[in-house]
């Protein structure tokens, strides 16, 4: 079989997608809303029986998988699924344990569950990783998918993986050895959209543009000098007494708030490898460059996701 499924199925989004197997290419795609939380709240309205909860989960993957065989034109209801993200939590469709650090790059040691269905898609599911006081659960799968694209002339080196909840994952001799979450985005969306600050900010404006990436820049090195919980008023301040526009303002919040979460690595030497989108990239590579962080390579998150699993799955083959 030349193709697999790659399924991301994130807390508040789903994303499923049809790749070839000899160079990653995605084929067809399909994305919607409907994150893990949202369908273990489903589940739980129709009773929550924990014995019909994987088949009900089963159900939507199998209809996203429909849709997509529709899109490709191509017939896919035996295709394999990979399944990384929150498909294996405790309010997902399998509740898996953590793998404990440290995790091979090789994709040899994570926790998988491979489910088989005579006549139907086998699923093959991703469990996450721990630390004694930290989680990680997708992460790990763009971990080993970055393993052939880093240099690996430094045998330490940090991955940064911007996001709602940002990940920094210490690298060692071809071992993830370390994590920490920062709920960067998170905090930006209460203090942007639920807080006093709300009217002081507006998002529509565009990053390129030389007053708002200065915005940025200030947010940034405000970072450094204040504490966050006084700095974050200031994006008040700076609008009701010095009139900065509120397109400005939203870039500076999120200067602030990317600068504290980066101040941590400050006083580290250690390489550092971007893994997102390219909106997030962006941000984070402008901040680091303010901190003098070195940044040695930018890498997209969707496409680490998908290299990984494909780890994965060429591991598991190799086993049987």
């Amino acid at each position: 079989m030349d193709m697999f499924l790659s399924c991301d199925w994130g807390t508040s989004s789903f994303r499923l997608r049809l790749i070839q197997l000899t160079d990653l290419k995605i084929i067809a795609e399909e994305k919607t809303g409907r994150g893990i939380a949202e369908t273990y709240q489903a589940w739980q309205q129709t009773g929550g029986n924990e014995s019909d909860r994987f088949k009900f989960y089963q159900s939507y993957i199998t209809d996203q998988i429909g849709v997509l065989s529709k899109k490709a034109n191509i017939p896919l209801d035996k295709m394999p699924v990979m399944l990384s993200g929150m498909a294996s939590s405790t309010i997902g469709m399998l509740d898996l344990a953590y793998k404990e650090l440290p995790f091979s790059l090789d994709g040899s040691d994570l926790k998988t569950e491979i489910i088989p269905a005579a006549g139907a898609n086998k699923f093959i599911i991703i469990s996450g990783v721990r630390t004694k006081n930290d989680v990680i659960r997708g992460e790990e799968t763009k971990v080993i998918g970055c393993s052939g694209l880093t240099d690996h002339t430094h045998p330490e080196k940090l991955l940064i993986l911007p996001g709602t909840h940002s990940k920094h994952i210490s690298i060692k001799d071809n071992k993830a050895v370390g994590f920490k979450t920062y709920m960067t985005g998170e905090f930006f969306d209460l203090l942007a959209n639920r807080s006093i600050l709300s009217s002081s900010v507006e998002k529509e404006g565009n990053f390129r543009e030389p007053e708002n990436q200065e915005s940025f820049k200030k947010g940034v090195r405000a970072s450094l000098n204040t504490n966050l919980l006084h700095a974050s008023f200031m994006v008040r301040t700076n609008q009701v007494l010095d009139q900065l526009p509120k397109k400005q303002n939203f870039f500076y919040l999120s200067g602030l708030l990317i600068g504290s979460e980066l101040q941590v690595e400050l006083d580290r030497k250690t390489p550092v490898y971007l893994v997102g989108g390219s909106q997030f990239n962006t941000y984070y590579a402008q901040a680091c460059e303010i901190l003098a962080l070195p940044i040695i390579k930018q890498m997209d998150g969707d496409v680490a996701l998908i290299a990984g699993q494909k780890v994965v799955y060429d591991k598991l083959l190799q086993k049987k």
